[in-house]
């Protein structure tokens, strides 16, 4: 798998008063791509909480507003894992007007790091989510 989209369209809750996408709101585009990338991929976050004890949680986030998105736009948010180590990776996530073709209008870096939800404290990412991250790259 290159990489993973999942469309997005752009409700009233998620523009201002202008009718462009509130800047916070491409966190939660962008969260909703990562899971369904981690459920394509076989790995349900609810199940590896409940059978591994672990999450994932987002460490950093670096993004860039390159053009507005506005209310009723059908977006295609992106996900691909871009590097890994052994305890968090990191996605390259991007924004785009209706597909792949169309105009990038924000782009982020997401480092996501594995938590052991007992100590919550980072811990090693299961040796069978590393293998399929491994063979899809």
């Amino acid at each position: 798998m290159h990489q993973f989209g999942w469309p997005v369209r752009v409700y009233h809750e998620d523009v201002d008063t202008m009718g462009v996408v509130y800047y916070g709101n491409y966190l939660k585009f962008y969260e909703r791509a990562r899971t369904e990338y981690l459920r394509k991929v076989g790995f349900e976050q609810d199940d590896l909480m409940r059978e591994l004890n672990v999450m994932f949680v987002v460490k950093a986030v670096n993004m860039e507003y390159l053009l507005p998105a506005r209310y009723n736009d059908l977006l295609w948010v992106t996900s691909d894992v871009s590097s890994f180590k052994r305890s968090s990776f990191h996605f390259d996530q991007k924004v785009y007007k209706e597909n792949e073709q169309g105009d990038v209008l924000n782009q982020a870096t997401v480092v996501v790091v594995c938590v052991d939800t007992k100590k919550v404290r980072p811990c090693p990412i299961p040796e069978a989510i590393l293998e399929k991250l491994q063979t899809i790259r």
